[in-house]
């Protein structure tokens, strides 16, 4: 069981993912032309993706094109609907569906939130490593990245790496305990 779990995301210092009614202009703070802050390295490494259905609808609402259609992706969602290309919806358990894709063979599984499923994941102790961009901002309120009542887990820094915007990336490992 090679394939990682990653769990790749934006947050403010002060931990939110989002402002309330789901609003992410803080995010365009550190937009600055030709910096991906690894992005394109980082989804090279990742041939399946795993988001809820909330995040789906507003990267679709927002987005001119879905931006993961070359990789297998599962909409977490409590609705069935039919497939839509490398698209699956998925209503049935998020654990069993995350230790069926880790035991067969290929590239890491990226977590794209939001923050049910992270959480959901963090219960589980499902998530391999964290690679969170703190946005330099302070948004006060809104959707938590991680939620109270999930198990301590042990992490180890990989690396930092600071950006001109004030943007800083920590990318951690769990420690198996």
């Amino acid at each position: 069981m090679d394939r990682k779990v990653i769990l790749y995301i934006a947050s403010s210092l002060d931990g939110y993912i989002a402002k309330p009614n789901d609003n992410l202009d803080f995010l365009s703070i550190v937009e600055k032309e030709g910096e991906d802050y690894g992005y394109a390295s980082f989804i090279k490494s990742v041939d399946t993706v795993v988001l809820g259905r909330k995040t789906y609808d507003w990267i679709i609402a927002h987005v001119p094109e879905f931006h993961h259609a070359d990789k297998k992706t599962y909409i977490i969602t409590r609705t069935a609907r039919p497939d839509e290309g490398n698209i699956t919806f998925y209503t049935e358990d998020l654990k069993d569906l995350i230790l069926k894709l880790k035991s067969e063979t290929g590239k890491n599984i990226f977590i794209d939130g939001g923050a049910e499923i992270v959480n959901e994941l963090l219960k589980e102790n499902l998530i391999d490593e964290f690679v969170i961009s703190i946005i330099p901002i302070l948004v006060g309120d809104g959707v938590r990245l991680f939620k109270d009542g999930r198990p301590e887990q042990k992490l180890t820094l990989i690396s930092t790496k600071q950006f001109e915007t004030g943007l800083t990336q920590l990318h951690y490992k769990r420690i198996d305990n």
